[in-house]
């Protein structure tokens, strides 16, 4: 097999095992369908802006031109902090996308990767935001009438416990299962003084309590993981071969080093088998 194109995130499927497609170009690849096999990514160095499709000599925000970077709304600072979130101070730089993207109902949620994290996503991301994370669990624990207000539960609850995925853990192995349910009513009793404050400020429909979600739980097409993670790098290695031992995240798991695809969406690639 021989495909050649422009690379984008990898797509999931939630199945009993994680599914992954790679858009390469105009195809599809079944990545799960190749474990096992000898594969070689060779990059041209062309790489394209994922929104514009103008060439870049160098992408920004897994994927954009500079311009894009600078002037999209899904680029700016408070995507990344959403406690930060400007619409409603009327400096969004894309209100239209705001309305469409921030002003919906966002999930605040707790899953496994690494250790148990906090995190947020639309309701139009579960569960793919996990499986984007290499979460082995997952639990929704409140829906918040915006992205804002989901922010601000997020930064309540990460005093307690932490907003980041290691992702070298992540792809040493399968987390320690724990108890997400447990873990969520401790959170949400001890962060009761901030959540009232929340209500207080931002009204008493701005979020609501999942008590009754059940944890979902992820599993990944992964045949061996790595001792120690060595991470390719397509602008300093512009070739990279291995046979595919399983797939995480965004990461393609090489007996030689991971992939991480997603950081190199835009990057025109060949991809053989």
């Amino acid at each position: 097999m021989k495909k050649s194109g422009n690379i984008r995130k990898l797509t999931t499927e939630l199945r009993a095992t994680v599914q992954y497609q790679l858009p390469i170009g105009e195809d599809r690849v079944e990545m799960t369908n190749l474990l096992g096999k000898a594969l070689t990514f060779t990059t041209t160095g062309e790489i394209n802006c994922i929104h514009c499709g103008r060439k870049t000599s160098k992408s920004f925000n897994q994927g954009y031109c500079y311009p894009c970077f600078q002037s999209l709304a899904q680029c700016d600072s408070c995507i990344i902090k959403p406690e930060q979130c400007h619409y409603f101070e009327g400096s969004c730089r894309e209100p239209d996308w705001g309305e469409q993207h921030c002003l919906q109902d966002h999930y605040v949620y707790l899953a496994n990767s690494s250790g148990i994290k906090v995190g947020i996503t639309r309701g139009t991301q579960i569960p793919t935001r996990w499986m984007d994370q290499g979460a082995t669990q997952a639990l929704p624990i409140f829906r918040v009438r915006n992205r804002l207000v989901s922010g601000l539960v997020e930064v309540a609850l990460k005093q307690h416990v932490s907003d980041k995925t290691h992702w070298q853990r992540m792809l040493k192995g399968e987390a320690e299962p724990v108890d997400l349910a447990a873990r969520r009513d401790e959170l949400v009793e001890t962060c009761q003084p901030e959540l009232q404050e929340i209500l207080a400020r931002q009204g008493g429909d701005a979020f609501t309590y999942l008590e009754q979600e059940a944890v979902v739980s992820i599993r990944y097409p992964v045949e061996e993981y790595p001792v120690k993670v060595k991470s390719f790098n397509l602008d300093k290695t512009p070739r990279v071969s291995g046979v595919l031992q399983g797939i995480k995240g965004q990461y393609l798991i090489l007996d030689t080093g991971v992939l991480n695809i997603r950081k190199f969406s835009g990057y025109k690639v060949t991809l053989e088998s």
